[in-house]
């Protein structure tokens, strides 16, 4: 029999371009009026049905994320039990090892390895094997698992597989001052914390590391500025799978409030009711925390849908939730409100089927983005556990209107992801390919594709997100058996109901052109209350390819920004006439909400936030929605211009303060037309995001700022003229008062008996006190009382907290080529401890190197110093633009949805295109689908978003989800080429 490597023909193992290899070699046109008939004649059967003891070939990969790489050796100062030989490699390792060979993720490989050969050698008749690969488009390591055998044991093998694996391993830190931790004095660790931390990786399976601080970027005051500055916060980071990792991240915050003085309670209630108890951005729990004092733990909403627990640990209870506070009666304050606002809920429930294998995909790759829809409407959205074959999810709300709208963005989630068929109808018997051929194949197609592909009875099923789905039918189309017999491929498309008209244009004007010009079958089926399915057919690959591109540039991009009222009857214009020039000149159908089209938001502060203004046209025209949206914005006066996010980064801990002052932060809201959001308890971040007019948004972070508290110390040797200096009523009537009034800085005197320099000598202290708004006088008011020193003749030596001077911005920089002794060289820029500019003196990095030497077990590991040191002279650079907001999103698929959080669910206002693109700027008489020819090679798409962007403006949101594993996007114009 013919081997594996004979019957297929890619030059490489793939690489990040797609192109294609041949242009259509002119097969006979379709008659587009047969396409029902043919669909129904030769239609490939629907993979799903299959029969009970059929046996097929299953492949998938399992998101082992084999390129996490554990800390590096010179930041950690404390590690739990076998952390250290698990996340980082041996001292005698080369330098280039790759991270999937570290002993954490080879461990994870041959445990997986083993189940597969216990499945094999079971009592069922069902193959189980593991092949690891590193194809070149992929950073790190591929495993894909191939199952063969019956249809149902082979789903059930699966869901063991998936159930029984750490997946998807991640990092998550947790910030704590180190004085928490350890007597800094003294140089010990506190015994009771790193007990603590042990425990606590035993009980829910994690690794624990306890490092070093690090260098973190700073923004301060209404400039916007920039800059490193050495946290004086240690890390805890917690490696382990997605649910362990969470679990053990609450216990550790948990037991920081304890050593914070705080007393812990819990409570239980249903977990489908906790997001409800939230309510829309957490508004309601936040409310109780700022009026108790307290801080309420929730667990992770699709705790239910992960069964995966690490050996001998324990999962965390998902109707658990805890709640810290100063004082008892304040916890207890805490838990009626809670239980009142329980007492007032009215549920409303929604069941909707999405098909399996798209459950499965996004609990495996999209809930950050479910998360992001629950928290965004206030509601509940039940999966079925990983891999278990059911259909129905159920979603929960305290209102219709929430829930279709969470249900309407989540079947946008699900469209994200395609469904293909590759049906061999005259396969030739003496190049049929065998089991092994068969294992090797889809392993292959697995690995450089991403997508789950099963083959029974020489049909390829195929199933992933849209770039997933076309790299392995471009694979499939390089074996040779397959190319060489007569086959039929369909891919399936899941679109809203309501863009049905949009794309196949007024008497299916478009469909019919797109099929007539590819010899595709295009056909709309199976509508559902929300979805329908678009069906493209082809008797060749590249027909197919070129049906498929030409439907998606027909697929409705949009973009969707947020205009206050009052300003809509001025860009509509009178009869419209405003609106309708815009929407002729760029061939952009514009739709506006007011508050009552929106309905059900009952005038909630969120409402003067909403994007209510919504930008729709062919994905092929996608390129001139930001045109319309700035000249529509050009109407609208400055300070409530486009709506755009800063964030804005404060002491986690700090936040229980400020949301006690929830008052004066609502009044700064209405004064700049902002929104303030504070993360929730869960996540343990430090970012602050304030959303509002963009030119808004930088005073009202400015105002913020200023009920932020700061502080700098500067140690000087104590001498006597110092001592004199700083009694004399020339100092304290005088400079302290002028240093507040002109730079916004409080200094006073301390002296610390602990500080002292390197010969013994005692110290005295400068405390620096600003809010963080005014931290660029710090300097200023320095080089001010710098300048005083100078003039009473007194020569301070500083111990630690000097800030140099700026750089220059002169010539200075490129003078260091000419040696001279006149010149004065600009000093290398280190790291820093000030809240204002980049650097300390060495001065400072010895004091903690000291420190930390003495925290670290002799001869466990080198010395932190260095690790302080490297950071110090470091040179990294930040930068961030003032403005932010959210990149449109879009990919090769466009699927596209009504903006959900601007419109009535029940409206249907996109009952046709509305959009009718001027003849010259159709794709299809003058548009090549060949790349360099028709011999040029094809090549695997590097996942994610390949497609050319539309680089203008940025817009606040968009009406279409990302795909893939895109992370930030913009609409593609018309493509050159194929599809990617």
């Amino acid at each position: 029999m013919n081997k594996l490597a004979n019957m297929r023909h890619w030059p490489e193992r793939m690489s990040p371009n797609f192109v294609i290899s041949r242009a259509n070699m002119g097969m006979p046109a379709i008659n587009p009026h047969q396409k029902v008939v043919a669909a129904q004649v030769g239609a490939p059967p629907n993979p799903n049905n299959q029969q009970p003891d059929a046996p097929i070939h299953y492949s998938f990969n399992v998101p082992f994320a084999s390129e996490l790489a554990g800390p590096d050796t010179e930041d950690v100062l404390h590690a739990t039990a076998d952390a250290v030989c698990r996340w980082t490699h041996p001292e005698d390792a080369p330098d280039d090892i790759p991270v999937y060979e570290l002993p954490v993720h080879a461990q994870n490989l041959a445990q997986l390895r083993r189940m597969c050969k216990d499945i094999t050698q079971s009592q069922y008749p069902i193959e189980a094997h593991v092949i690891s690969t590193t194809p070149k488009h992929v950073k790190g390591q591929v495993t894909t698992v191939c199952l063969s055998g019956a249809a149902d044991m082979v789903y059930k093998a699966r869901e063991q597989v998936l159930n029984e694996t750490p997946l998807s391993l991640r990092c998550t830190t947790v910030d704590v001052d180190g004085h928490l931790l350890a007597n800094l004095n003294e140089g010990v660790m506190k015994k009771s914390v790193t007990d603590f931390l042990d425990e606590i990786s035993t009980y829910c399976g994690v690794d624990i590391f306890l490092l070093g601080p690090k260098l973190t970027p700073m923004m301060d005051g209404l400039n916007g500025d920039v800059e490193l500055r050495r946290d004086q916060r240690w890390r805890v980071a917690i490696y382990g799978d997605i649910m362990s990792t969470e679990h053990a991240k609450t216990r550790v915050l948990i037991h920081i409030d304890q050593l914070l003085g705080r007393i812990v309670d819990g409570m239980q209630f249903e977990l489908s009711l906790h997001q409800l108890l939230c309510g829309r951005n957490r508004k309601n729990i936040k409310l109780i925390e700022s009026a108790t004092n307290t801080a309420i733990y929730f667990p992770p909403p699709f705790l239910q849908a992960y069964r995966y627990c690490p050996p001998n640990a324990q999962p965390r209870n998902p109707q658990e939730i805890w709640v810290t506070g100063e004082n008892p009666q304040a916890i207890e304050l805490a838990k009626f409100r809670v239980h009142e606002m329980l007492s007032r809920l009215r549920l409303f429930v929604k069941d909707v089927q999405i098909p399996s294998a798209k459950i499965d995909s996004i609990l495996l790759s999209r809930m950050d983005k479910v998360r992001k829809i629950m928290e965004t409407n206030g509601t509940f959205i039940a999966f079925p556990p990983l891999a278990s074959r059911q259909t129905s999810v159920r979603v929960q709300g305290l209102d219709n209107v929430q829930i279709d709208r969470t249900v309407r963005e989540l079947m946008a989630l699900v469209g994200q992801f395609y469904t293909a068929s590759w049906w061999i109808t005259h396969p030739e018997s003496r190049q049929s390919p065998g089991h092994n051929d068969i294992k090797t194949m889809l392993g292959d197609i697995c690995a450089n594709s991403d997508a789950d592909v099963t083959f029974d009875k020489m049909t390829f099923a195929i199933t992933g997100s849209d770039e997933a789905v076309k790299a392995a039918l471009m694979v499939i189309s390089d074996i040779k058996f397959v190319t060489h017999s007569q086959y039929q491929i369909r891919v399936k498309i899941e679109l809203a109901n309501e863009h049905k008209e949009f794309v196949s244009g007024k008497k299916n004007g478009k469909i019919n052109k797109i099929m007539g010009q590819s010899n595709v079958q295009i056909m709309f089926d199976n509508f559902g209350e929300f979805n329908f399915h678009i069906d493209v057919m082809g008797q060749t690959y590249d027909s197919m390819k070129q049906g498929l591109s030409l439907v998606e540039q027909e697929m409705p991009a949009s973009i969707s920004f947020h205009v206050p009222d009052q300003y809509h009857k001025r860009i509509i214009g009178i009869g419209g006439q405003h609106i309708q020039r815009i929407m002729k000149k760029h061939s952009v159908f514009v739709k506006f909400s007011n508050a009552m089209d929106r309905g059900g938001m009952r005038g909630e502060d969120d409402d003067s936030r909403v994007d209510n203004v919504i930008c729709r046209t062919p994905a092929r025209n996608a390129q001139n929605l930001e045109l319309v949206k700035s000249e529509i914005l050009e109407m609208v006066d400055r300070a409530d211009s486009e709506f755009t996010s800063q964030i804005v980064n404060v002491d986690r801990l700090y936040h229980r303060q400020l949301l006690a002052r929830l008052s004066d932060i609502e009044d700064l809201e209405k004064k700049w037309n902002c929104k303030i959001v504070f993360p929730s308890t869960e996540q343990a971040s430090d970012e602050v995001t304030v959303t509002g007019p963009q030119w808004q948004v930088p005073m009202c972070v400015d105002e913020f700022l200023g009920m932020v508290p700061d502080r700098h110390e500067v140690v000087m040797e104590r001498s006597p003229a110092l001592i004199k200096f700083l009694e004399s009523p020339d100092f304290v009537h005088q400079i302290v008062p002028k240093l507040k009034t002109q730079y916004e800085v409080e200094v006073t005197i301390h002296e610390n008996t602990e500080d002292r320099t390197e010969t013994g000598d005692p110290t005295v202290t400068l405390l620096w006190t600003f809010t963080r708004n005014n931290a660029g006088g710090l300097r200023d008011a320095m080089e001010f009382l710098q300048g005083q020193f100078a003039t009473s003749g007194v020569e301070p030596v500083l111990i630690k907290g000097s800030i140099p001077r700026p750089k220059s911005d002169t010539f200075e920089e490129s003078l260091q080529y000419f040696d001279s002794k006149l010149l004065q060289h600009l000093p290398t820029p280190v790291a820093t401890d000030s809240p204002t500019k980049p650097s300390f003196g060495d001065e400072v990095a010895r004091e903690r190197n000291n420190i930390f030497d003495r925290l670290r077990k002799p001869g466990s590991m080198s010395s932190i110093s260095s690790f302080l040191d490297r950071r110090k002279n470091s040179s990294h650079s930040v930068s961030t633009s003032l403005f932010k907001g959210s990149s449109n999103v879009s990919k090769s698929s466009l699927i596209s949805i009504e903006s959900t959080r601007s419109f009535n669910a029940d409206r249907n206002p996109w009952n046709d295109s509305g959009v009718n693109l001027p003849d010259e700027e159709s794709p299809w008489p003058t548009r090549s689908f060949t790349s360099n020819g028709p011999d040029h090679k094809l090549a695997v798409p590097h996942p994610g978003d390949a497609t050319p962007r539309h680089n203008a403006r940025q817009s606040a949101d968009s009406g279409r989800p990302s795909t893939s594993h895109s992370m930030n996007s913009g609409y593609p114009g018309p493509l050159p080429g194929p599809f990617r």
